[in-house]
Order: structure tokens, then sequence, then C-alpha cells
């Protein structure tokens, strides 16, 4: 395991505990302590993490992992997701994308689809985004029309948040949001760890004609601290084939298209 994985892995370990010793770290990633000591005086150089004696503890930032630190995680199932939800965009439309390692597999399939960048009159894809990663995503690899919201960009996603992008997504229409999320439930619909982006997903929302949930299963029936919308304005749900029948099925109950990939 190199050591970019054995960081990953460890954030993730304070992510779901909140505290880890050293032993315990080399041992599930069956490496020295000596190697763990030194991947926790690195992280917490970045503070990512804050050290203690014999291990480590999450921080505020371990909680909301920075976007290149998810990169690895569920990574087959977050590529099969983006190309079901880029399946579902048409060519001459307008498109919602927010942030998210999900989200950004969605940018990736969308820009090397040839019916959506061969530049045809009323054929060309509109993309507005809050999202600094996913523009430079599609910039680089497609001909489509990029908007960008301004305002604060928050480095944990990528996400511009703030009232003034806001102001640009109240002037706009969508024909279709593809949303990606933290958590999505039934009972409490879409959500999101921070409520900057939540607010600026909500705005999508409120703009869009169709809105579809892009999640892995692992979201399914979770709950995070900012609701973006509530289950009756989501259309359809993108998961991956690992979602189970009863919770698929309660959200078939609910009104809502799923498509597992």
């Amino acid at each position: 395991m190199d050591r970019y994985a054995r960081w990953n892995a460890l954030l993730e370990l304070l992510a779901e505990s909140g505290r880890v010793s050293v032993e315990d770290a080399a041992e599930r990633l069956d490496v020295s302590q000596a190697t763990i000591r030194r991947d926790f005086d690195q992280l917490a150089q970045q503070q990512m993490i804050t050290r203690t004696r014999g291990g480590a503890v999450a921080n505020g930032v371990s909680y909301d992992l920075p976007l290149r630190y998810k990169s690895a995680k569920h990574s087959a199932e977050k590529q099969r997701i983006g190309e079901a939800a880029a399946g579902l965009v048409t060519p001459g439309t307008v498109v919602g994308l927010n942030g998210g390692t999900t989200v950004t597999e969605v940018a990736r399939a969308l820009a090397v689809r040839p019916d959506l960048n061969a530049g045809g009159e009323g054929s060309q894809l509109t993309v507005v985004t809050n999202a600094l990663n996913i523009a430079n995503e599609l910039l680089v690899r497609s001909r489509m029309k990029i908007v960008v919201a301004g305002g604060v960009v928050r480095p944990q996603s990528f996400e511009v948040v703030g009232p003034l992008g806001g102001a640009l997504l109240k002037e706009v229409t969508l024909d279709i949001v593809l949303l990606g999320v933290d958590a999505v439930d039934v009972d409490l619909g879409a959500a999101s760890h921070h409520e900057g982006e939540a607010a600026m997903n909500s705005l999508m929302v409120a703009r869009a004609k169709r809105v579809v949930v892009i999640a892995d299963s692992s979201k399914l029936g979770g709950h995070a601290f900012a609701r973006i919308c509530p289950i009756t304005k989501i259309e359809t749900l993108v998961t991956d084939s690992g979602a189970s029948a009863d919770t698929v099925a309660r959200f078939r109950e609910a009104g809502v298209q799923v498509i597992t990939a």
C-alpha cells in the first residue's frame, strides 16, 4: 500500500471512529508502527488530524474529508453510477451539476459522449455548476458551454458557496440537475454535511425541471446536517447494485424512480 492509499485509509478510519491508536492502525493496514507514526505526523502537519500520545483523533476537517482523499472510496460503483446518470442527459439541454466524487464521474461520462460534443446547431450542452473541479473536467475534455457560479470556494469539495453564486442560480433555468449528496433518505430527503453547499444545491433543485440524485448505496438511508430537498422533489435516484431490495422498494414506494448501475 502506497502512502496516498494509507493516508486515505487512515482518514477514513478517523472519520468513522473519531480516534485511532498507532497499534490499531498498524495492525489494520498491515504496516509497521513507525510508518503509521510518520503518517500521523505528516497528516497533522497538514491540519488533517490532531496528533495525540499513542495515536490521533479526528478534527473538524476529518469529518468532511477533502475531495482528494475521498476519490478511492467506492470508486468502481461511482464510475458506473456516473455513466448511468450521464445517460439521462439529452443533447441541447441545460444541466446542473454540483460537486463531489460521484458527480466528477458524471462529468467525465458526459465529456466523452460524442452526441453531446458534436457542435451542431441545437446539440451543444450547457452545464451550470458551482464546483471548480467539475468545470475543469469539462473544459479540458469537451466543447460544452460551461457556466460557473461565483462565491467562496470550499477546499474540501471545490464547491463555491455563498450569495454571489446564489444570485446567478436564481436567474437560470435547468432542464435537469444531477445532484451528488452526502445522504438521501425517504423520510429525511437529500442532505449535505455543509449548510452552504446544501443552500446552493437547494437553489439548483428549485431551478430544475427534473431532479436526479446520484448516490452510492452507502449513502442511502443515511442522514447529514443540512437538508437539500425533501423526497417529493426527487424524480430519479441513481445508485449502485449494492443497494438492498428493501431500500430500493422504499424509494419506489415514495414515488422515486430508482436506477441501479
